[in-house]
């Protein structure tokens, strides 16, 4: 008889322990609220003052939550929704904007979205980070890193970054194609400030 309450105490030990662990491990998907996420971009000429900027929108996306802190995720962008809000006004349809969607630059209508994939993340404390990730603009899809901040009581991470935009075949009036100094030379860079809320 003690034997077996003994066996049963064990068996019920065990599953106790595998459903803790297993709980401990499992992975919360959470969607990103598109309406309030966003990704602001910011271009300038390369020889001199100036530039542009605007706004594109997130179409989906999601974190991966693991022992409460983001692991993972996935986030798909909107190509189509790019506006320019130059002088703090948006717009939607001027030549820039029209432009921007062509195909020498995001070819919007042969690449109608982007995708932001979170490969993995090293947590310098409990709010900032940074992220390891791959970008895919038109088809190519390439490593990028950046540092990022989560706001627990507003449920949104922050981060800003730049990106060679001739590494994803985006050479429009580039001083990298051209090789030589030109008025109206854009420069390669293009910078992003990027909002994701829940």
């Amino acid at each position: 008889m003690k034997k077996r309450l003994l066996f049963i105490a064990i068996i019920l030990f065990t599953a106790f322990t595998y459903a803790q662990n297993t709980a401990s491990n499992s992975i919360e998907k959470l969607d990103i609220n598109t309406s309030k996420s966003e990704i602001k971009w910011s271009g300038e000429y390369a020889f001199y003052f100036g530039g542009h900027k605007g706004i594109i929108d997130f179409k989906e996306g999601y974190f991966l939550k693991k022992n409460d802190l983001i692991s993972g995720g996935e986030f798909i962008i909107d190509m189509n929704s790019i506006v320019c809000t130059d002088n703090n006004k948006v717009d939607k349809d001027s030549g820039l904007v029209n432009h921007l969607k062509d195909p020498d630059f995001f070819d919007v209508k042969k690449y109608p979205t982007a995708k932001l994939a979170i490969t993995s993340v090293t947590y310098h404390n409990h709010t900032q980070m940074k992220i390891y990730a791959n970008l895919t603009i038109k088809d190519v899809t390439l490593p990028i890193n950046f540092r990022a901040e989560v706001d627990y009581q507003k449920k949104e991470m922050t981060t800003r970054f730049k990106i060679d935009r001739t590494l994803w075949g985006i050479t429009y009036n580039s001083k990298e194609i051209e090789g030589k100094l030109k008025d109206g030379l854009i420069s390669d860079a293009i910078g992003f400030e990027v909002k994701l809320s829940l």
